[in-house]
Formats: C-alpha cells, sequence, structure tokens
C-alpha cells in the first residue's frame, strides 16, 4: 500500500515543461566538458577584468530576450563557488525572473522582499545544493517598481553589506533594450558583462544596449559569446565592438529558454547565512 501511495504521488507532481528540462540540462554539473571549460576560462579572465578588492561585483546582462544571461549567470557562479570562494548570485531580472525554476528552489520571498523591509538577509538567502559556499538570492514576490528597488539607497547599502561577507556578486539584470533596471543598477556593479547569442542578436539591437552601456559610470568588461558555431567566425558579426574583453569560447547547444513565473517548490536550506552568527553575537 505504501509503494502505491508513493507511486500516486509521483505520476500527481507537475511534470516540468520541455524548456525548464532544456534549461537545467544546461547549467552547473550537468555542463559538457567544453562548456565548463569555457566558463572556467571566464572565471579567469574575469579575475583580471574586475578590479582587485575584497569583493567583485559583476553585472550580467544582454541587448534583448532569449540570449542566455540568466544561464551564463548560473554557470558562472557555480564556477566559481568550485573555487572555495563565497558566492553569491542574485536574480535582480524581478519582472521575469528564472533563477529560481532552473536551480529548483523557492522564489519567495527573495531581492524584492527584501529591499522592500520585509524580509531579512536570513529569510532570503539559499544555500546552495552544489556548494555550501555559494548562496542563492531569487528575485521573490514581483514588484511594481523593480527599477526603482534596484536604484534605492536600500539596495546601495545592501550591496555594501553582502561586500564584507562574500568573494564574489553575480547579479543576474533584465535585457537593457527592454527595460532600464540593468542601468539603474550600474553604480552598484565593479562591471558589466553582456551576453550576445551567436545568429540571434541583430547589429541594430546590439548599437541600442552600447549606446547605453557607454553612458554607464560603469566598466564594461567584455561579451560572452553564447551558442557559437565554432566552425564559423565567432566574431564576424560583431567585428565594430572587438575591444574588451571577449568570451568567444562557444558552448555546443542552445540555450532555448522562454522567461516565465512559475517556481518549483524546493525547501530552502537551514544552513545560516555566511555572517548570521557573528551579527547575532553583535
Amino acid at each position: 500500500m505504501a509503494d502505491k501511495n508513493d507511486k500516486n504521488k509521483k505520476s500527481s507532481s507537475p511534470k516540468p515543461s520541455r524548456s525548464q528540462r532544456r534549461s537545467r540540462a544546461m547549467i552547473c554539473d550537468r555542463l559538457s566538458f567544453a562548456a565548463a571549460e569555457a566558463y572556467k576560462l571566464m572565471r579567469t579572465n574575469l579575475l583580471f577584468a574586475l578590479p582587485d578588492k575584497k569583493c567583485r561585483v559583476l553585472g550580467i546582462s544582454s541587448a534583448i530576450r532569449g540570449e542566455g544571461k540568466s544561464t551564463t549567470a548560473i554557470n558562472l557562479a557555480y564556477t566559481l563557488g568550485e573555487t572555495g570562494k563565497r558566492v553569491m548570485l542574485i536574480d535582480a531580472d524581478m519582472r521575469l525572473p528564472s533563477i529560481a525554476t532552473r536551480l529548483e528552489i523557492e522564489g519567495a520571498p527573495g531581492l524584492s522582499n527584501l529591499l522592500a523591509g520585509l524580509a531579512s538577509l536570513q529569510d532570503v538567502l539559499v544555500t546552495s545544493r552544489y556548494f555550501s559556499n555559494w548562496y542563492i538570492l531569487p528575485a521573490g514576490d514581483l514588484p511594481p517598481n523593480p527599477s526603482e528597488l534596484l536604484s534605492s539607497e536600500a539596495m546601495r547599502s545592501f550591496i555594501e553589506q553582502a561586500g564584507e561577507i562574500f568573494d564574489f556578486i553575480i547579479i543576474d539584470l533584465p535585457p537593457i533594450n527592454i527595460v532600464t533596471d540593468a542601468l539603474a543598477i550600474s553604480p552598484v556593479i565593479d562591471g558589466l558583462a553582456l551576453v550576445v547569442r551567436q545568429n540571434y542578436t541583430d547589429r541594430r539591437a546590439l548599437d541600442a544596449c552600447m549606446y547605453h552601456v557607454a553612458k554607464l559610470d560603469t566598466k564594461f568588461v567584455g561579451f560572452v559569446m553564447a551558442d557559437v558555431d565554432l566552425g564559423e567566425s565567432s566574431y564576424r558579426r560583431y567585428g565594430k565592438y572587438r575591444f574588451g574583453y571577449k568570451y568567444g569560447y562557444g558552448y555546443g547547444y542552445g540555450y532555448g529558454y522562454g522567461y516565465g513565473y512559475g517556481y518549483a517548490r524546493r525547501g530552502r536550506s537551514e544552513t545560516p547565512a555566511p555572517g548570521a552568527d557573528e551579527k547575532s553575537k553583535k
């Protein structure tokens, strides 16, 4: 009887969609050898591109949707976590978040709740199931004013406090051509990397994106070329932008994911947030 009940419970649980299954197959320990090596090379290049400081804060964005920015943010955070560094991955795409779904954790409470003063850091941080030194801050409940929250004093204060705890903070940002959220957060990041998907991003969209990036008071660290066909010239379409650091090491697959609001439920870790013990002692 117990086996039958277990079977019924299993069959009644919702199955992930095709896009969810594909996106989960392209992250963390499921990466191909070539893709894993490409992210490790990106990790090495970032150590030179970002300022040498206690905590390095990097924003990941793109010109338009569907270029693979969230996939890149997740895998970069994973690769940094492999080194033993304390890493926090923030889903700052509070309009169409996806990181919680991909990493199969709860999406709320999260960043929006923290910035609105409705939750503490201890309430919103989730410990990764891959490394105890890798923490994830989901987007939280969808707010009516994401751009205002990201440009607020609360966000600036939070990043400063988190910088005393973590070695790296990776922030997944919305596409620059669609909303101004990525521009609003620029004062609190040390560098910005743009994901460009080969044979997907057109020149006009990239032109518009770089026009906005050039106005930022933030270091542009380069492009991450996604879904690259290694049999072709990876930079031919983007030759105008051959400056800075370029991570043109392609991954032998397409990202093929959509922006969704659903979250796969997963219990929050009871592991205390780093620095929580010190804070309680004070």
